[in-house]
């Protein structure tokens, strides 16, 4: 049976898009992003899911960097999940009283105004997961952030999302190993480059997506951390990759750029999935 790994534990949002990409596979949680991606490379998982980028606070560039660095591997599903995020602490504790909060540093991110409005002198405690930080809550001045799904004996949730926004929503890659069939149907590209070091050359590029007639949906920046003073560039488009037309445009952009790497030709899974 497919074996699909994700940030756990059970009850993370991660855990969440795993089951809806694949609804019949076994889910298997890791503590850390680079163990997820360890357990795809070394054969323990046949597939992973991993959160890309968030509505309000964009690429999740840890994954970014790891899909980059991460050999033989490649996206090919994804799905919106939306997020709601709620706080959860002891029943019967004094909101007033709360002094230490935790949760994964997006949540954090995305309630921060939350957060600085209710809890302006309250530590704000980093963990690997919404759903782990359940286990650091210990005392009646604990509090952590969780999805409004989660629920577990003598916590009580907060009775509305307290994300910055309402309109808060995660994508989620589901990665396998190899490389995207030449066949492969799909809504969208994703793919980095470097370009070359003179005027107009990331331009250039991009001119050539916008001469075949692609629409670009998505381009992000990341360092290049072998070479000081470069960026690599994530790319995505909307398009057909079992199209030769696509290919045509996606080989004259390797041909124009100093490097080139097909992140994933992928779908969307249950759009919106709430």
């Amino acid at each position: 049976m497919e074996k699909i790994g994700y940030l756990g534990p059970e009850g993370s949002y991660s855990s969440l898009a795993a089951a809806r990409l694949r609804p019949n596979a076994v889910l298997k949680d890791y503590q850390s992003f680079p163990l997820v991606f360890a357990s795809l490379v070394n054969g323990e998982t046949d597939g992973i899911a991993v959160p890309i980028e968030n509505s309000l606070n964009g690429g999740v560039l840890q994954n970014m960097d790891l899909l980059q660095a991460t050999d033989g591997v490649y996206a090919a599903a994804e799905i919106t999940i939306k997020i709601d995020h709620r706080l959860a602490y002891l029943k019967g504790a004094d909101l007033r009283g709360i002094t230490r909060i935790y949760s994964h540093g997006q949540a954090l991110a995305q309630c921060a105004d939350f957060l600085y409005e209710n809890f302006p002198s309250a530590s704000l405690i980093h963990t690997p997961s919404t759903a782990a930080s359940l286990s650091m809550v210990k005392t009646l001045s604990d509090a952590c952030i969780v999805g409004a799904h989660t629920e577990k004996a003598g916590f009580a949730l907060s009775p509305e999302n307290i994300a910055d926004a309402d309109n808060n929503h995660t994508r989620f890659l589901l990665i396998k190993r190899g490389e995207a069939p030449e066949n492969a149907r799909s809504q969208r590209i994703y793919f980095s480059v470097t370009s070359l070091n003179k005027s107009g050359a990331l331009l250039s590029l991009l001119q050539i997506v916008s001469d075949h007639g692609l629409n670009m949906t998505k381009i992000e920046s990341r360092p290049v951390k072998t070479a000081a003073e470069e960026y690599r560039f994530f790319i995505e488009i909307e398009g057909d990759y079992s199209s030769q037309e696509v290919k045509a445009a996606l080989a004259h952009v390797r041909n124009s750029a100093k490097s080139f790497k097909l992140l994933g030709a992928y779908s969307e899974q249950n759009e919106k999935a709430d």
